[in-house]
């Protein structure tokens, strides 16, 4: 598979803001017919409003931790284009705190809609991404997923696991025409973490903020590449690893990264009171 989709069908979840919306944009622009998800339809509507001049758009709004649901997202696609080719497993959930102060729900939600609807998701999406000449399956994941954050436990834990079942999952389908990759972005500047970010560690601030249209762009690389994952940016990528890998490293470059991070945030603090005084009449 190229970057050009034309006539291809991707699924995208979480598909109405964020990288998801990057997402469908990009891929509508190479030409896919694309299925839309999120929880509320209003907002998908946004999304298919500016995208249906240019290609096909088919929305279901739907909650991906519901298995049925996720059943009968696959039989819709199918009903209305006739293939699945691409399956992009973005939606995500983060409730950031410390673990005791995180309600039950909310910890087993992350792990519901971060981990376990993408293994659900894929493991649904196969048999129809079997019967095409050439497919994918592109899991977001963070890289939390290699160094863990404190006040985000949940959701690094969610973010390991999910890289552990792409990777897995790549060599079970090492024979067939299936490509499996994730992509592990740092912070990136959407209402993710951008909505309050007195939530988000010192330690995520320290790295590099990237755009979602730089991780959409990346999305549909890992289409076709010969890449299992790739970390944006690849530096951050290097310094999670080694931290994890080595915890000597992890305990004397930790202060300095959050202090880079506090000064990141204030930073971004002075520009967010200065765009609601220009609004301000």
């Amino acid at each position: 598979m190229n970057n050009n989709f034309k006539d291809k069908t991707v699924i995208i979840t979480g598909g109405s803001e964020g990288v998801g919306r990057a997402a469908a944009v990009r891929f509508a622009a190479a030409g896919a017919n694309l299925m839309l998800v999120a929880r509320r339809r209003k907002n998908l509507e946004h999304v298919a409003q500016e995208l249906r001049a240019a290609t096909r758009v088919e929305l279901v709004p739907m909650d991906v931790s519901d298995s049925e649901a996720c059943v009968n997202l696959f039989k819709k696609a199918e009903f209305e284009f006739g293939a699945v080719h691409v399956l992009i497993n973005n939606a995500g959930y983060h409730q950031r705190g410390p673990v005791e102060s995180v309600g039950a729900d909310d910890l087993g939600h992350m792990i519901d809609v971060n981990l376990r609807a993408p293994i659900v998701l894929s493991r649904l999406a196969l048999p129809y991404l079997r019967q095409v000449d050439s497919a994918a399956i592109i899991n977001v994941a963070s890289l939390t997923g290699r160094a863990p954050i404190p006040y985000a436990a949940a959701y690094s834990a969610s973010k390991f696991g999910l890289r552990a079942f792409t990777f897995a999952l790549a060599q079970e389908l090492a024979d067939t025409s299936i490509k499996v990759a994730a992509v592990s972005p740092g912070p990136i500047d959407t209402g993710f973490i951008m909505s309050d970010i007195d939530l988000v560690s010192d330690l995520t601030f320290s790295q590099p903020i990237s755009t979602a249209e730089e991780v959409a762009d990346v999305i549909i690389r890992l289409c076709s590449d010969n890449k299992r994952e790739r970390s944006m940016p690849p530096a951050s990528g290097l310094l999670a690893t080694a931290a994890y890998l080595f915890p000597v490293i992890n305990r004397f470059a930790r202060p300095l990264l959050e202090a880079r991070g506090r000064k990141v945030k204030r930073e971004l603090r002075a520009k967010i009171r200065a765009a609601a005084e220009q609004q301000s009449p």
